[in-house]
């Protein structure tokens, strides 16, 4: 089993990836190249900080009362997580046997045994869907939806709680009756708990520049309040529990 991983960096009192307070660790490596990506700085590869086991739960463990008193947990992000799979297995296995609640936030692309082997000591999924027209999906990712909804359908296979995250971007993922498609697929999973349709907001654009990266969405507006009304009433057909992080 690899014994080490590569970690981007940490936040210490997450509110926002997942219940309750989380220690989140953002992981290093991403395979897709999302336009309104606000962590281009993890996609590489071979950067971050070298973490072992041990290392990662000694910083976990320090936040372990707020998480117990909260009802909160760890979360591990990115990136993409399952890029680390065979290492963020025995981290999550750790932090079970600390009984700390384990969530994964991933985009779903990767499914292999390894991530199988993490998924056993997952309680949560937070899945980012980033659009259910394929075409706009590879646009928009340079990568296929496909994988995506097999990992979903696995997941409900494994009875795995799911959050789905959604980012409304104008005139990209904000088309209607893609997302009524959307929401009309996600009926099929009684694991799914939550949607969590987020507004697109351009925080992470000063980091491509400092990257020297060109990011297509300069020109593009932060979604109203009414279009994140309309997408939410989308979602929250038949009976979904659906909450806006704007």
């Amino acid at each position: 089993m690899k014994s080490t991983g590569r970690v981007h960096s940490f936040e210490t009192m997450g509110t926002v990836d997942g219940p309750g307070i989380r220690f989140v660790v953002f992981m290093q490596g991403c395979p897709l190249r999302c336009q309104y990506c606000h962590n281009p700085d993890t996609w590489d590869t071979s950067q971050g900080k070298e973490y072992s086991v041990n290392e990662i739960m000694a910083e976990i463990k320090k936040y372990k009362t707020y998480m117990e008193s909260s009802g909160g947990g760890v979360t591990f992000t990115g990136g993409e997580p399952l890029l680390q799979a065979e290492f963020l297995s025995q981290v999550a296995k750790a932090c079970k046997d600390e009984n700390i609640h384990v969530a994964v936030d991933t985009s779903g692309f990767i499914l292999n045994d390894y991530v199988k082997e993490l998924f056993k000591y997952t309680d949560l999924v937070l899945l980012d869907i980033k659009s259910y027209d394929k075409d706009v999906y590879h646009s928009l990712t340079g990568a296929r939806l496909e994988p995506t909804l097999k990992t979903l359908d696995y997941l409900k296979e494994q009875d795995i709680k799911v959050w789905v995250r959604y980012v409304v971007v104008p005139e990209l993922t904000d088309d209607l009756d893609t997302i009524k498609a959307l929401s009309n697929h996600l009926d099929k999973y009684p694991n799914i708990s939550k949607i969590e349709p987020l507004a697109f907001h351009k925080m992470g654009e000063y980091k491509w520049k400092e990257l020297g990266l060109t990011y297509s969405l300069e020109d593009t507006k932060e979604p109203s309040g009414e279009l994140m009304e309309k997408v939410q009433e989308i979602f929250a057909t038949n009976g979904k529990n659906v909450i806006i992080n704007t």
